[in-house]
């Protein structure tokens, strides 16, 4: 659940449209054809996906705006740290596999932080059009999205690059590591 004081001060506004629209200069090559205008605009007028995106921020994630949903017409913000961010990690996948641990459970899971924070947490499709903007994680892994089928078998996915590679693999969805979290997704 999204927490309830989702207002950004003025300042932390004005901060968070900076810190976006710098980091929107500097990395061109993930979103060619976009203008920054039109989505600082966007931005000003939906003040509480600023507020999930400065928890984006303030989790180590960096967002940045990866393209356009073609049918909505939304803004795609995705987390661009080069590892997955580092305030997102040590997570077991969703609420059922925490309270399935009897002992030695992680502080939180993905898909409710991700929820909290006003997010999604990327496809697997998704985290593989990530990967053709840059290289990430080639030494954390991040949760995606888990197929209900697998997700029923107890299971959860998680991606990460090596070998210049996108690799998808599987795990117990209580299982938790100190190099996996979550990379998440915000549609403006």
């Amino acid at each position: 659940m999204k927490s309830n004081d989702t207002k950004l001060s003025p300042e932390q506004h004005s901060a968070l449209i900076s810190t976006l629209k710098e980091r929107f200069e500097k990395n061109k090559n993930r979103h060619k054809d976009l203008e920054w205008d039109k989505i600082e605009a966007k931005l000003k007028t939906h003040t509480d996906k600023l507020w999930s995106l400065n928890e984006m921020e303030s989790t180590g994630g960096e967002p940045d705006v990866v393209g356009q949903d073609q049918q909505t017409g939304e803004y795609l913000f995705y987390d661009c740290s080069p590892q997955t961010p580092k305030e997102r990690r040590s997570l077991c996948y969703d609420r059922e596999a925490l309270e399935s641990r009897k002992e030695h459970k992680p502080k939180n899971n993905a898909v409710d932080m991700a929820e909290a924070m006003g997010i999604s947490l990327l496809t697997e499709e998704q985290y593989r059009g990530l990967q053709e903007l840059g290289t990430f994680d080639t030494k954390t892994s991040s949760w995606v999205q888990t197929p209900s089928a697998i997700r029923k078998l107890g299971g959860a996915v998680f991606c990460d690059f090596r070998y210049d590679t996108v690799f998808l693999y599987h795990n117990g969805a209580e299982s938790y590591y100190a190099v996996r979290g979550f990379r998440g997704v915000l549609k403006l």
